[in-house]
Order: C-alpha cells, then structure tokens, then sequence
C-alpha cells in the first residue's frame, strides 16, 4: 500500500484525547455488550448504549414515512405490516402445536431439572410452550399465507396523549427520565402506566434502558419491596439479557452463558429465574445435538461393541436457550430452504435453451445459470465486479420468460444494480444484440404482461408489497426466479419472510460478498447456509479492478499488501492523535480529494468505527456541518442541506438530505423518495450522515471514501470491518491512520466475532445429502 502526504501542506491542529469511542463491534451494531456463544457473558457496557450504532439500534420498531401524496403505502409503513403478518404467522404456528416435543432424556442436572419444568406445563398447570430437541424433516407445503398490501396510510399515530401524560407520571415519581414517556407507551400500550406500576421493571422492554436503572426506578416506586430475588425482576431480567444477546448477532445462547450472565446481574438463583421464564413462555429452550468428531461408538457396558442406538444414547447435546420470536424465525427459515432445495424447480423452457444462455455468458456466470437451471437454491459469492454475474443470470432469466426480480438490501444497492441492469441492456440495443437467452431484454412483468427495463427492489419493499411483481390469491410472490444480493445482510426474520413468500418450484440466489459484516440483526444466514454446503454455490472469478480491487481481495484472504496507486486510488495520511485526525479528516473531504481527485465533498463518504469518542461519528459530523453546511441547527439539531442518515427500521440505513421542517415533522428527501419524520422520532431515526459507522455503510458504495481509524479504535478493528470499510470506495481511498501495526494485525488475526444460531443444525435433517 503507498503512503502519501496529504494533498496540502497546512499544519495539522493538534488535539486532545477526549472520551473514549464506541469501539466495540457489537456496540456499533446494536449498542449493546457482546455475548459470545460458549463463554459466559458480560454484562453489557455503559459506553453510550442508547446511541451506538445510531438509528439502527435505537429501537425495533420501524419508523413511520409518508410521502407527500400518500399515494402508496411507504417502505417503512409497508415493512410494519410485513413484520406484523410474520409475528401472527408466528403465533397461528405455535399455536398448532400438539406439545413439548420429547427432548432430553438422557439430560442430568441443570438442564434435566429445566427440561423437566417446561414438561410441566402439559398438567395445565401452565400455558404449553413449545420446546425443539432438533430439527424436524420438513413436508411439502403450499404457499404461505398472503401479505397482502394494505390500503394507503399515514404515519404511525403516535399514543395517545392521555396514555403518555399518565405514563410520564409514573416516569417522574419514579425518577426515571421524561422523555421516555413516547417510548414506553408505544412499547407497552394504552395500559403502559398501570403496567409500570404493577412491574416496574417492565421499563427494560423500552429501548436503552438498562438493569441498574429499571432498579433505581422500581425502589423510588415499591421502595422497600424492591429486592433482586423479586420474581418479576428476575423474568425481565432473563428477557432483557436475551434481546441483548439478540442485538449482538445471537439467535439462542447456551444455558450456562444465560445463567453465568444472570449471576453477575445480582439474581440469587439463575437457574430457578431461567426455569420461570421457561414455564412462563417467554423463552424457549433447545437440546442441540454437538458435531460428530468421527470417533467410534462407545462400548456398552457388558463389552459388546456399541450399536447405533448405544451411539446416539450417548452422543453428546449442548443446551440453548432463546428468544420464542426469533427461535421460530429460524426454525422457518430452515423449512423454508429445505422445501426449495428439495422441490425440483419448475421448468421453464427446453434445457437446451438454459446451455445456451450459460454458453453465451461464459465463465462463472455461465456456471452460475446452469446452477440457477437445476436447482431450487442457489448461492453466489464475489464482490461488486461480481454483480455483472446476477445480472447476466437475471437477463437469461427474462429471455426464457420468466418471470425474475432482483432485490437488494438498500436503496442505494437497489440503484447501482438497475443501472448495472439498464447499462447492459442499452449495450445490447446499441448493437442489435440480444440477451443471454436469445431474445429482446424486456422485463415480464406481474401478470405476464412485458416490462422495459431492469426490474429490481428492495427487500423490504418486496415483501411488504411496496415495491415488485405482488403476490397471487394464496400469499406467494408472483415470479419465478428472485436474486437476493448483498445477502450476507440477510437476518433470520427478514429471510424467513424470503423463503416464506416463493411459490413451491420457484428459484432463489442468495448472492453477496461474504467477506463483509454480518447483519445487525439476530443470525448469520449466507454464513449458515455457505458452512451447510446444502446447495451449488458458484464463486466468481471476476476480481474487482484496480488497485483498490487488489488491496480489498488481499484484505479478504488476511493479507494488507502494499499496492501500487499511480493515480492515488490508495493514500495514508498518519496522524498523532484525535484532534489531527479530525483535522486531516476534514481537509481531506473539503479540500484534498475534491482537488486532487476531482470527487466532489458531496461525493466522498467517511467512515469511522464507532458514534462516540474524540473521532466518532458525532465528532466528524459536526466539523463537517461545520464547513460544509455551518448553520444553528434549528430544527433539532438539523438545517436545510444537511447530509444525513435515516434509519427507518432496526439495520437499515439510508442516505439522505433535510429539505424543511414543519409541523408536520422534518422533510428528508432519501434515495429519491420525500420522507417525513415525526418530531418525537427525529432523534432515534435520524443522524447527520457525513461521517457513518462501516455498519450504517453497507450495502453503499461512493465514488470517495475516508476510513477514519484513531489510536481508540485499536479494540473495534477486524478483518470484516476493514474490508467492509475499504471497499465502499469506487475511484479513491484515503485512510487516516493512527492505528499503527494494530492495522495489519487485526487483517491478519482478528476474523468476525462468533455468533450462536441454530440453523445449520435445523438445515442438517431436513436435506438428503450435500451438494457439492
């Protein structure tokens, strides 16, 4: 890699070190502590935990958008419903259960005596809750249930204003902060203040809350009664730990993490708390069967060689404990994939015209379309040069009739691939050429009718009915064939709704870079389902170009070569301390760049690790706004023309700019769509956007890029945030460097962070044999 000087030769201004900055992975991802999988956890931290991460972490529930016209239902709108259908899915499907599955006989213990408690519940005593030993084959079914679009709508209402002055009373007598009043009426409902006062420590349910003050709060209000061995403490307790576990990545955690966890919180018995949430149903509990290691069976005890009942009596189990929300995600995820790898896709033309489509394409992108031919799943993986591949896939797709959309996980993805779509296709027309498949580039369309152009969306708007072909009279999507890029983006509810929604004998690529962050949602899936080797998976050849492209491949394979940049593609600027890299991160976004580089400010994105610190997000936003667009913030925070990042939902970032501010709420305009935001939502949705988190810039690519990485964010560096970091950038790179080897140490060392999910196991039973 070159080291340069900055394109000016002005002194850097030296600074202080201030705070400390959010540099944790999973305080980025979610503000929350991480909880790794087979070690017992902390305690989460208290380094800014209501903010890290940004929108993306300051709540589940989707932000409410409405367009000027409201002449459709809006993307984050249309997401609530999707994510509603899919909890009463949920619901109907736990409710069709029988009882506890049989698990855990050959248990002792701890998890015996657990396992023991949830069969209780088949006395009456309790409501049933389901309990999975493993994963069950999965039968042939029809389409899911419809989500259909509901009819145009505004906003979210806000509570009402009787439930929110009630609850804000409790608020103060209690101590607590005001401003949570909103928050805690949308959470906990119209009998928010009654339940607050009834349970105290329902107050964890609200966004940002932590342990400690849920205490503080339930002392100022039950005073003495307030103790840790308290019942409701303990259960809520139980809950908040999970949902944090779930922010970090996991989808379950083994028992002993829970109850090690649970001790530090000051609960007297954690297996007793862990035993009550269980009886009660608010969590699962789950007998996984641990890897086989291929050593044989043990003797039985009168020297006769073990049979296979004897080795799977005595095959060893671990014991997990999650979340009923995001365990049934998962468990439908798995039948979903299996019923598309199992089911012999439709077949949509003679093969003969397939082989010539791949011929045509050649290379892996022919390999890719016979994938795609045979086979109901399909995975892809390479990074944005790649794309030409699902392209070319998609275009066959549309000369042999099909009907085959794309969707991507943002907008700005959404964008790059309809231009990459139209660009081909413009390329055939000026030529006179065709397709992959022989014929015109025409879309088809819902339907059967035949669409000019590229036909792409986003996932969300897909499965909310916002955007993409619709759905037929029994809830399934109206296509053929779906490519679901950026698919390592993917968590389990969001996949689940994918696989949920295709018509049995229709395709699915999952395609996407797999060297990038995971989700900030619970899971892991393109990982999950990459590892099960379940289905064809076709890795492209096509590296990106450039010396950018051959510094990104070197990163993905631990490796930070040093690359020749003639045209300063690749820059170092070393800096000393925070001040100075603030310093040089503005000069090189106001002046540098745009100057040597010919990127314009507004072109060029900065990316740091973490919200807090003297080099965090907030720093770097406010010396921009500064020079790029000074103002007095008057709109709570905001002026007109500021670059921002707007978080409709839990994960999802999107760029944008303020247009005004009314009564109405403050006007963005993101991804070509007007967007308005509630007042008493602006400041858990909505950043400045100069400076994003490698987590908020996903899915983006700018035509600019300045990594920002300050001596404090030495413990938040590792392979997949630095590669996710330098390839958002198209034409140039510049990296404010103050980390020393700490760099290529954590390229080389520091892999991504484990997470504990269930769905290889669940996958295992339910696919015959692997694919190669």
């Amino acid at each position: 890699m070159s080291t340069e000087p900055p394109e000016t030769t002005e002194d850097a201004e030296p600074g202080t070190p201030g705070e400390a900055a959010d540099t944790s992975e999973t305080a980025a991802a979610s503000g929350t502590a991480e909880i790794s999988p087979g070690a017992a956890p902390d305690a989460p931290a208290e380094a800014e935990s209501t903010e890290a991460e940004g929108t993306e972490a300051e709540g589940t529930e989707a932000e409410g958008v409405q367009t000027p016209e409201a002449r459709q239902v809006s993307e984050a709108e249309a997401e609530l419903l999707a994510q509603r259908a899919e909890r009463e899915r949920i619901e109907r499907r736990k409710a069709q259960r029988q009882g506890p599955i049989e698990a855990g006989g050959k248990l002792s213990g701890t998890a015996a005596d657990l396992l023991a408690a949830v069969r209780a519940v088949e006395s009456g005593e309790k409501p049933a809750t389901a309990v999975s030993e493993e994963a069950r084959p999965a039968p042939r079914r029809a389409a899911p249930e419809p989500v259909r679009p509901a009819p145009p709508v505004t906003v979210e209402p806000a509570p009402a204003d009787g439930v929110v002055t009630a609850v804000r009373e409790v608020l103060v007598q209690g101590g607590a902060p005001e401003g949570l009043a909103v928050r805690a009426a949308g959470v906990l409902g119209e009998g928010a203040a009654q339940a607050l006062r009834a349970d105290p420590w329902q107050l964890l349910r609200v966004a940002g809350v932590r342990p400690e003050q849920a205490d503080g709060f339930a002392r100022a209000l039950l005073g003495g009664e307030a103790g840790s061995e308290d019942g409701r403490r303990e259960r809520a307790i139980t809950g908040w730990l999970l949902e944090q576990a779930a922010a970090a990545g996991h989808t379950a955690l083994e028992m002993s993490a829970l109850t090690t966890v649970l001790a530090r919180q000051g609960v007297p018995d954690p297996e007793e708390a862990v035993r009550a949430a269980i009886a009660d149903g608010d969590v699962l509990v789950f007998q996984d069967p641990l890897p086989e290691t291929g050593a044989p069976a043990a003797p039985r005890r009168d020297g006769a060689a073990g049979g296979a009942d004897d080795a799977e009596e005595e095959r060893p189990v671990r014991v997990l404990v999650g979340l009923e929300r995001y365990a049934m995600a998962e468990e439908s995820l798995a039948d979903g994939l299996a019923r598309l790898v199992n089911s012999a896709p439709q077949q949509d033309g003679p093969g003969a015209e397939w082989e010539r489509a791949a011929a045509s394409a050649g290379g892996s992108a022919g390999e890719l379309i016979r994938a795609v031919a045979g086979h109901g799943l399909v995975l892809h993986t390479g990074g944005e040069a790649s794309l030409v591949e699902p392209a070319a896939l998609l275009r066959a797709a549309h000369g042999l009739g099909l009907r085959a959309w794309a969707a991507a996980h943002t907008p700005v993805g959404r964008a790059r691939f309809a231009a990459l779509l139209e660009a081909a296709t413009a390329g055939d027309m000026e030529t006179g050429g065709t397709d992959a498949g022989g014929t015109d580039a025409g879309v088809t369309a819902a339907g059967g009718e035949r669409a000019e152009g590229p036909v792409v969306a986003t996932v969300a708007g897909l499965l909310a009915g916002a955007e993409g072909p619709g759905r037929d009279a029994d809830g399934a999507l109206l296509l053929d064939l779906l490519v679901v890029l950026d698919a390592p983006q993917l968590d389990v509810e969001t996949a689940a709704l994918v696989t949920e929604s295709l018509p049995d004998g229709s395709r699915l690529l999952l395609a996407g870079d797999p060297g990038v962050l995971w989700s900030v949602g619970p899971g892991r899936v393109f990982a999950d389902v990459l590892a099960a080797r379940v289905c064809p998976q076709i890795a492209s050849r096509r590296p990106d170009p450039g010396p950018l492209g051959e510094l990104v491949s070197g990163i993905g394979v631990g490796e930070l070569n040093q690359v020749t940049a003639p045209g300063k593609e690749v820059v170092i600027v070393p800096v000393r301390d925070p001040g100075e890299a603030v310093h040089r991160t503005v000069q090189l976004v106001v002046d540098s760049v745009p100057r040597a580089i010919g990127v314009p400010a507004e072109e060029t994105q900065v990316i740091t690790p973490g919200h807090g610190g003297a080099v965090g997000t907030r720093a770097l936003n406010a010396a921009l706004k500064e020079r790029l667009n000074p103002g007095p913030g008057r709109f709570g925070g905001f002026d007109p023309g500021d670059r921002i990042a707007y978080s409709p939902a839990l994960g999802r970032t999107v760029p944008g700019r303020v247009v005004k501010a009314d009564a109405d709420g403050l006007h963005l305009a993101c991804a070509g769509e007007a967007v308005v935001v509630p007042q008493e939502r602006v400041e858990q949705s909505v950043r400045h956007g100069w400076a994003l988190t490698a987590h908020q810039a996903v899915g983006g690519r700018w035509p600019a890029v300045v990594v920002v990485l300050p001596g404090d964010a030495v413990q938040a560096l590792s392979r997949p945030w630095v590669y996710t970091a330098f390839s958002r950038a198209d034409r140039h790179l510049s990296v404010v460097h103050g980390v020393e080897q700490a760099l290529p140490r954590a390229v080389a060392e520091v892999a991504a962070k484990p997470r504990t999910t269930r769905l290889p196991v669940l996958l295992a039973p339910q696919v015959p044999a692997a694919a190669g």
